[in-house]
C-alpha cells in the first residue's frame, strides 16, 4: 500500500511466513506473518494482549536472537536485509521505558544513540534539546534520570529515539504512562517528526482514537499472531466494526460496560493528614488528607512527575512518608503500637496491604505463571487445595490459564500486568495499591479486570489505583486524589 508523497528517508518492511516463539513458552507468539509495509508508510499496529505485536516489534528493531531468545523461520526484513543490519535506520521506544533509560543524566541519555551512530558532535546537542522540547520533556539536560517517574522516563526514550532521525520508528505502547494532555503532545512530536524526515512509522496502541487520525493504515493481528485486517483506518475500523470489537480491539464510539455498583463505604482501614510522599533524593508530592475505607475504590490521578507512584508506595506501607502523617485504624494495624504500615513486617503487610509495581516484572520471583501465583497462598501456610482453587480462579479470570506453565518474562506487557495483579489478589489482602493497572490491556482483559476489581470491592477489599485511564476512573472510583505537581495541598473529593 502507497500512501501520500512524503520526503525520502524511510524504508521498507516485509514478513514472508515469519514464524517466532520465544523460549520458555510452548506456543507460537507469531505464526505464518507475511506483510509488505512500504518506505514512509504509518502503520497502527493492533490486537488482542498477546497477539505478538510487541514480539513483532522487537523483531522488526533486531533485537530476538533465535540462537538465544526462541524459535525463529521464515524472514523479516528490512530493506531487504535481516533487521540486525539495519540498527542505524532504526528506532524503537519498548513498551517498558525503564528497560531504555542508560546514563544517569537526561541530555546524555538522548545523545547516547547518536553517538553510537557517529552523529557529528555540533549536531548532538542541537538535536537532543529540540528532541526533548518536542516531546515536553523541559528539564535541565544535567538532570538525574533516576528521578523521573514511569512517565517521564517514556518522553526521555522517545526523545532520544527522535534525535536519532530513523528510518524506521517503531513505538510499543508510546503513550501508556503519559497523563492526558501528555498523550497528544507526544503524538504530535512523532507525527511532525516523520513528516520532515519521511520516515515509516508502526505504533502499537491499544487505545487507538489518538492515532487513526494520523496513520495511512491499520493492521490487524489475531491470537497466533497472523494478520486479519488490513486497509485505510475508516475501512478497517467500519467493515470490520463487529469483529474487532469481539477481538478485544479498541473501537471508537462503543459504549463502556455497564458495572452495578453494589457496595456501601465500610469502616476506615487508614488515615492520611497532610501526607507528602517522595523518593529520598526527588522533590514531595502534593500533600493529601485522605481516609481509604473497605468496599471503596479511590483512584489517584496527576501529571507525570507529580508523585503519584510515590504516593502508591508509600500508601503501601513500603516508602516512609516524606511529610504528614499516615495512620491505620485499630483492627486493620497489626498492633496499636505500630499504626504506620511502613513500619509492619513484610507478613503482616502480607494479608493487609498488596502492592501492584508500576513494572510488574519488577516483583515476579519464580519460573512459571502458576508458580508466581501460588507463591503468596503458600507462604501463608494455606493447604493444597485453597492454592489450587485460588490459582486457578486467578488463571480463568485474567485469560491467563493457556500461560500457567509459561516463565513470567516471555510474557506480553499485558500479560505480566494481569499476572502482577493476580499474585497480589491470591492473597486476599484487605487493601490493594495498584499502580496502572490496566496498562498493555485490550478491550476485552480491561473490561475482566474492571469487573474483577468491583466483585473484590464489592466484598469489602478497599482498592486504591493509580491511573491516567479516565474510562476506569469514571466507572470505579468512589474517591479522588487529584496530585499537583506545584506544593499545594491535594484534598480528596468524594465522587
Amino acid at each position: 500500500m502507497t500512501g501520500p508523497q512524503r520526503p525520502p528517508g524511510g524504508v521498507a518492511v516485509a514478513a514472508r511466513d515469519w514464524h517466532w516463539r520465544h523460549a520458555g513458552r510452548g506456543r507460537w507468539a507469531v505464526s505464518g506473518l507475511d506483510l509488505t509495509i512500504d518506505p514512509g508508510e504509518r502503520v497502527l499496529l493492533l490486537g488482542a494482549s498477546g497477539s505478538g505485536k510487541s514480539t513483532l516489534m522487537q523483531g522488526l528493531a533486531g533485537l530476538l536472537d533465535s540462537d538465544e531468545d526462541g524459535d525463529e523461520s521464515g524472514a523479516l526484513l528490512v530493506d531487504g536485509v535481516p533487521p540486525a543490519q539495519r540498527r542505524s535506520r532504526i528506532g524503537m521506544v519498548l513498551q517498558n521505558p525503564d528497560s531504555q533509560v542508560i546514563l544517569s543524566r537526561v541530555g546524555d541519555d538522548v545523545a547516547f544513540g547518536m553517538e553510537n551512530f557517529l552523529v557529528p558532535r555540533a549536531e548532538i546537542w542541537p538535536r537532543a534539546r529540540r528532541a526533548l522540547a518536542a516531546v515536553g520533556l523541559n528539564l535541565p539536560l544535567a538532570h538525574d534520570t533516576s528521578h523521573l517517574s514511569g512517565g517521564q522516563k517514556q518522553r526521555l526514550a522517545l526523545a532520544g529515539v527522535l534525535a536519532m532521525a530513523p528510518g524506521l520508528l517503531l513505538l510499543d505502547e508510546p503513550t501508556a504512562n503519559l497523563d492526558p494532555a501528555g498523550v497528544e503532545e507526544v503524538r504530535d512530536a512523532v507525527t511532525s517528526a516523520v513528516e520532515q524526515s519521511g520516515a515509516t512509522l508502526i505504533v502499537v496502541e491499544h487505545r487507538t482514537a489518538v492515532w487513526l487520525p494520523v496513520v495511512d493504515r491499520v493492521i490487524v493481528l489475531g491470537d497466533d499472531g497472523h494478520v486479519v485486517a488490513d486497509g485505510a483506518p475508516g475501512d478497517v475500523m467500519e467493515r470490520q466494526r463487529e469483529g474487532l470489537r469481539r477481538a478485544g480491539v479498541w473501537v471508537p464510539g462503543l459504549d463502556l460496560p455497564d458495572l452495578p455498583r453494589h457496595r456501601a463505604p465500610g469502616a476506615t482501614l487508614v488515615r492520611a493528614e497532610g501526607l507528602s510522599a517522595g523518593y529520598p533524593a526527588g522533590p514531595p508530592c502534593s500533600a493529601s488528607t485522605f481516609e481509604i475505607a473497605r468496599g471503596t475504590t479511590t483512584v489517584v490521578t496527576g501529571p507525570n512527575g507529580a508523585g503519584k507512584s510515590a504516593l502508591a508506595l508509600t500508601v503501601g506501607g513500603l516508602l516512609p512518608p516524606r511529610q504528614g502523617r499516615l495512620a491505620a485504624e485499630s483492627g486493620f494495624a497489626p498492633s496499636t503500637d505500630r499504626p504506620e504500615p511502613v513500619r509492619w513486617r513484610s507478613r503482616e503487610l502480607l494479608t493487609r496491604i498488596g502492592s501492584v509495581f508500576q513494572n510488574p516484572e519488577h516483583q515476579f520471583l519464580t519460573g512459571s505463571v502458576h508458580d508466581e501465583l501460588a507463591l503468596g497462598p503458600r507462604a501463608l501456610k494455606r493447604d493444597r487445595a485453597t492454592v489450587t482453587a485460588v490459582c486457578d480462579e486467578m488463571l480463568d479470570r485474567l485469560h491467563l490459564a493457556h500461560l500457567a506453565d509459561a516463565n513470567p518474562y516471555t510474557l506480553s506487557g499485558g500479560e505480566q500486568r494481569r499476572l502482577s495483579v493476580a499474585t497480589v489478589l491470591a492473597t486476599r489482602p484487605e487493601m490493594i495499591i495498584l499502580d496502572e493497572p490496566t496498562f498493555g490491556q485490550d478491550r476485552t482483559t480491561w473490561e475482566e479486570l474492571l469487573r474483577l476489581l468491583a466483585d473484590i470491592a464489592d466484598r469489602g477489599t478497599a482498592v486504591v489505583a493509580v491511573t491516567h485511564d479516565v474510562d476506569f476512573a469514571a466507572l470505579l472510583a468512589d474517591q479522588h486524589i487529584e496530585l499537583r505537581p506545584a506544593a499545594a495541598d491535594a484534598v480528596a473529593a468524594p465522587r
